[in-house]
């Protein structure tokens, strides 16, 4: 499959104001990609696209949960960059608890950040991308799409969701110019967990504890995760795994598809752990 030149076209990144979307934003800004950053935190995205320089950026604030607001981002986008081609949706975020401790209200607005927003960037600007001669979109997906732990089901269900969306719309757009990969990141030092939300049945302070032991296992760094973003937006692949705990778990879960939470609940025990008070 012919390599994709991003130079002198534009790459759509959701998620763009920090952690790997602000991450792929200066490195594609070096190489003088044209840039539409699309973030719900209006300050984070102006003060990103201060710093960039040697491209042309439009910076887009938009709430992907509303699809009014996605659509008319999208006709900004290709009013501004007539040649769109390649779309990397890193917006997301994160929620911890069991699904006893979890409201059906909390966990449908992690759904609507993770998959729904994702669906809804991809459909809006599916056209553009389809006229141009070759496009791809490279959708951020995670390990916890390959391998689900206990205390991350809202997370999981969204991201194997995203997975399954990203492995289907391969297919649907075989032929065209379009291709569609999903990326896997594992361990990327972002302040995803940190920042993201919890059950408001948790305690806030076993929830801390919890998050803070998941990011104590996190190795790679989120300039590392971007490289290895573009290269696989450059090189149009289906699949492509970041980080090398993502490596491992794709292993395993194919190794033992019943059987892999027997290995990674040792690991993970502290960064599971809503329920037990901290004495």
């Amino acid at each position: 499959m012919k390599r994709l030149t991003l130079t002198g076209s534009t790459t759509v990144i959701t998620g763009a104001a920090s952690g790997m979307g602000a991450a792929i934003a200066r490195l594609l800004a070096r190489r003088r990609v044209h840039l539409a950053l699309i973030d719900h935190n209006a300050e984070g995205l102006a003060a990103l696209a201060a710093e960039l320089g040697g491209s042309t950026v439009t910076t887009h604030v938009v709430d992907l949960r509303d699809d009014d607001a996605v659509f008319a981002a999208a006709d900004e986008i290709t009013a501004a960059h007539p040649r769109v081609n390649a779309l990397i949706t890193c917006a997301g975020s994160s929620m911890l608890g069991y699904l006893e401790q979890l409201t059906m209200e909390e966990m449908r607005w992690l759904t609507d950040v993770n998959l729904w927003g994702t669906v809804s960037i991809t459909k809006a600007l599916l056209p553009a991308l389809r006229a141009a001669p070759a496009a791809h979109i490279s959708h951020l997906a995670s390990v916890y799409a390959l391998a689900a732990p206990a205390g991350r089901i809202p997370y999981s269900l969204s991201k194997f969701a995203v997975r399954g969306f990203s492995e289907a719309l391969r297919h649907e757009l075989e032929g065209t110019s379009v291709t569609v990969g999903a990326v896997y990141p594992a361990g990327v030092r972002t302040g995803i967990i940190l920042h993201g939300r919890y059950a408001a049945a948790i305690d806030p302070a076993v929830a801390a504890r919890a998050a803070a032991a998941q990011a104590a296992m996190y190795h790679t760094e989120p300039t590392d995760a971007a490289a290895l973003i573009v290269q696989a937006t450059e090189r149009r692949r289906a699949r492509t795994m970041v980080g090398r705990e993502a490596r491992l778990i794709d292993v395993l879960a194919r190794l033992a598809p019943t059987g892999y939470w027997r290995v990674m609940r040792g690991p993970l025990r502290e960064a599971i752990d809503t329920t037990t008070p901290i004495a």
